[in-house]
């Protein structure tokens, strides 16, 4: 994956285009693991509220991610300590490098809610292997389905990488979203 410059903020709702992919059977493929580098995937349970702020800035603040940081530290407490959540944060050389996070929606149905790199990881050859690994936790429960949502302002091949890996798209929808302001961003920085 290659480096690119974040999309700036627009000022009010930004409307946008967001897809609805599932995956019927586990992937078949497998990846080895990126050489030279040390990598770690560790399952984070009871994750501290300023540590997921932190990774969910770190990945998502080029993608316009903004659900999470709008959340009161009880709304956000809710959703990460529920026990159908599971976050996991992937370390290389031993600093954080990004997550994922999954959902059990139901008996049979698993959603990967969360994915993506720090910018610093970019170009490193991880992004497939970590979507693999990303995969192989969400199956681990032997779930009869795994969905997944993107939209126009995630990476711009996020869509065909989901393909690649064997989702097909179910769903499109418009949304809108407001990006956070600069004095918003700011707030939310000095609050950690």
């Amino acid at each position: 994956m290659t480096t690119m410059t974040s999309p700036q903020p627009a000022e009010g709702p930004v409307r946008i285009q967001v897809t609805t992919l599932t995956m019927s059977a586990p992937p078949k493929q497998s990846l080895p693991m990126p050489v030279n580098i040390q990598t770690a995937i560790m399952r984070v349970p009871e994750i501290p509220l300023a540590y997921y702020r932190f990774l969910y800035l770190q990945v998502g603040r080029r993608w316009q991610w903004v659900d999470r940081l709008r959340l009161s530290d009880e709304e956000l407490t809710a959703v990460l300590h529920d026990e159908r959540n599971c976050v996991c944060v992937l370390y290389v050389n031993g600093a954080p490098a990004g997550f994922f996070e999954t959902r059990t929606l139901d008996d049979e149905t698993v959603e990967l809610s969360h994915f993506g790199l720090f910018e610093r990881a970019l170009g490193l050859g991880l992004g497939k292997w970590f979507l693999l690994q990303a995969l192989y936790a969400c199956w681990s429960t032997n779930p009869r389905l795994v969905t997944v949502e993107t939209n126009n302002l995630d990476h711009p091949r996020a869509l065909q990488l989901y393909q690649q890996f064997g989702f097909s798209p179910v769903a499109t929808r418009e949304a809108e979203q407001c990006p956070l302001s600069e004095a918003d961003l700011l707030a939310l920085l000095n609050s950690f």
